[in-house]
């Protein structure tokens, strides 16, 4: 037997990572052609679209590599099943439930390696292709930029809700159009500022820069002809919970965030009343994407079951390409569909992985009772 895992170990690690290599090879090209428009704009140079480019690699690595899984293993099983080698095997004992079991340890290989790119490495890379095209031409936010919101002496007849909104990032990380809004419990506006720029502590404390405030009077002081207040400020520092790692990740892409990090900001938006589907699903996929690559193994053994006649190596590569690309797409479309649909995001997130694993499953069973 352990004859037979050498063999098939070997053949299946360096066909997944020759596929691996070339998906990846391609979509280096493509990002740095696509990248290299952006070249001489804003001081934006080659350089820094090759780094761009090598750092989404990564990412590339982490939604590519259980398709790579897939075409390398229907790759080795085929191949071996044309050559008469898996026949031979089958022969000299090895049984349907063995060589399930065979294939799954170089899955839950492939899945730990997965999940600690995605989780470790991916985040970081991600991170650093953001805040490096940041660097040279700031971080757009969109027409309404981004909110953040808190919560202060909850319960309490002093509570305040507070609404936070970015307007852009600057080259350094610099915040840009920051406006803050404080509401007491009854929903009255009672604090309004404004600044050009700022930065946000390592403490918590916003250290803002150019300050317009406007302070309304409290029911009880307008009725004894209270004014409102306005000042300019040339600095201000605001402390507050939203600390800098709750800004990163509202500001930066969800790709940028960890699982840790996605389960931790889930629970804040929910805490603070914001509607957090979005980073429950995200965080959900993530827990449970590395498993697909045990899917796509099992997908890919009923493969050496079919009869060497039963088309081509190229053939069977072909139909594995295809189903990775469906697999893809289901997973896609599932989140998507789990936002519409305000669906458990748990099981948005296993469903296509399960499906497909049933799919395999009963291909499988069908080959080995009838064929």
């Amino acid at each position: 037997m352990k004859t037979v895992r050498r063999l098939l170990y070997r053949d299946i690690v360096w066909s997944v990572a020759f596929v691996a290599v070339a998906f990846l090879s391609l979509f280096f090209f493509i990002d740095f052609v696509d990248e290299i428009e952006q070249v001489g704009r804003d001081g934006y140079t080659l350089w820094h679209a090759v780094a761009k480019s090598l750092l989404e690699l990564p990412g590339h690595f982490y939604e590519l590599f259980p398709i790579a899984v897939l075409i390398g293993t229907i790759y080795s099983m085929a191949r071996l099943a044309q050559s008469s080698e898996f026949t031979i095997l089958r022969t000299g004992g090895l049984g349907p439930a063995r060589a399930l079991w065979l294939l799954a340890l170089p899955g839950l290989a492939f899945a730990v390696l997965t999940f600690i790119v995605g989780d470790h490495v991916v985040p970081w890379t991600e991170r650093e292709a953001v805040l490096l095209k940041a660097g040279a031409r700031g971080l757009s936010l969109g027409h309404s930029g981004a909110w953040l919101k808190e919560r202060r002496l909850q319960g309490t007849p002093d509570e305040r809700s507070i609404s936070v909104n970015v307007a852009a990032t600057a080259p350094g990380g610099e915040l840009r159009g920051i406006r803050i809004y404080e509401f007491d419990r009854d929903g009255r506006l009672r604090t309004r500022m404004e600044a050009g720029a700022g930065l946000v502590g390592a403490d918590g404390q916003w250290h803002l820069r150019q300050v317009q405030r406007t302070d309304w009077p409290t029911p009880d002081t307008a009725g004894q002809s209270a004014s409102l207040q306005a000042q300019t400020l040339a600095t201000l520092d605001w402390p507050s919970s939203l600390d800098a790692g709750v800004v990163a990740a509202a500001l930066l892409p969800v790709q940028t965030m960890s699982t840790l990090e996605l389960w931790r900001y889930s629970t804040h938006l929910t805490h603070q009343d914001q509607a957090a589907q979005r980073h429950e699903i995200q965080f959900w996929k993530k827990a449970l994407y590395p498993l697909a690559c045990v899917v796509m193994v099992a997908l890919a053994l009923p493969f050496a079951y079919l009869h060497a006649r039963a088309g081509g190596v190229s053939f069977k590569v072909f139909g594995g390409i295809m189903l990775g690309i469906s697999f893809v797409l289901l997973n896609n479309v599932s989140g998507h569909l789990g936002l519409l649909q305000q669906w458990t995001p748990w099981v948005v997130a296993a469903a296509p992985s399960a499906l497909y694993l049933l799919l395999s499953m009963a291909a499988f069973a069908w080959l080995v009772r009838y064929r």
